[in-house]
């Protein structure tokens, strides 16, 4: 099983890929869409999650996103057309690092998904090349909430802690507007559903041919979870505009 696909089934109870509960992904809609006419981009969309809830919370928005992943965005074409967004909603198959628009867009988002860019302020540089004057940007990364072991770093990356991430954010030129530091309910509550959904798929396939490779997939994740970064490990998701405008 490859990565992508391991990923998709683990999301399957919590299609935001993300520590965010529904309520602070609707808060952080909230602030980064305060006209709800907005023209939205979502550099690795994955499923589309993002961009379906918005869509669907306001009628006059336009969506566009980008994914390596084509059954990812196949997921998304299908979503949309069930819930009747399908119209207003563009993807894009490809690399989100190297994507061109012929357009600004009024919100640019990119949450948990900075590996992809090489860290936040990669991601934040990326962003930069499509928001238009005056727009928002909603972008969510780790940081560490504690002093964590060298395992933890090692297999996580090399994050800072919430005030150093805040203060590089702002030098970068960006000032926060809104942010969310997800809870320890939040933090928990995504790594039981990756795991779970993910052992639970296999479960119900007794004679499949991944069913042992899932299992084990699972339970390495929740003992890295468990054992290596549960107590330092954290996430924030940031709403910024330009400084400069």
């Amino acid at each position: 099983m490859n990565r992508q696909r391991i990923s998709r089934i683990a999301h399957t109870g919590h299609p935001i890929a993300a520590p965010l509960d529904d309520d602070s992904v609707r808060q952080l809609l909230e602030h980064a869409l305060p006209h709800g006419d907005e023209r939205v981009l979502d550099l690795g969309c994955g499923g589309g999650e993002w961009l379906l809830r918005a869509l669907a919370r306001y009628p006059r928005l336009r969506a566009e996103g980008v994914d390596v992943c084509v059954k990812s965005l196949a997921h998304a074409r299908t979503a949309a057309a069930a819930q009747g967004v399908a119209s207003r909603l563009a993807l894009h198959h490809g690399d989100a690092s190297v994507f061109r628009s012929p357009h600004p867009f009024g919100l640019v988002l990119s949450v948990g998904a900075a590996h992809a860019f090489g860290g936040l302020l990669p991601t934040l540089a990326a962003v930069r090349e499509h928001l238009a004057p005056g727009g928002r940007v909603l972008v969510g990364d780790g940081f560490w909430e504690r002093t964590p072991s060298r395992q933890a770093v090692d297999m996580l990356g090399d994050f800072t802690d919430l005030p150093t991430t805040l203060e590089r954010v702002a030098a970068d030129g960006w000032t926060p507007v809104h942010g969310h530091v997800s809870t320890r309910r939040e933090l928990d509550d995504y790594e039981w559903s990756w795991t779970g959904s993910l052992a639970s798929w296999a479960l119900d396939r007794p004679d499949g041919p991944d069913r042992t490779e899932a299992l084990a997939a699972a339970e390495t994740h929740r003992t890295e979870w468990l054992r290596v970064y549960r107590d330092s490990w954290g996430f924030v998701s940031l709403v910024l505009r330009r400084t400069d405008g």
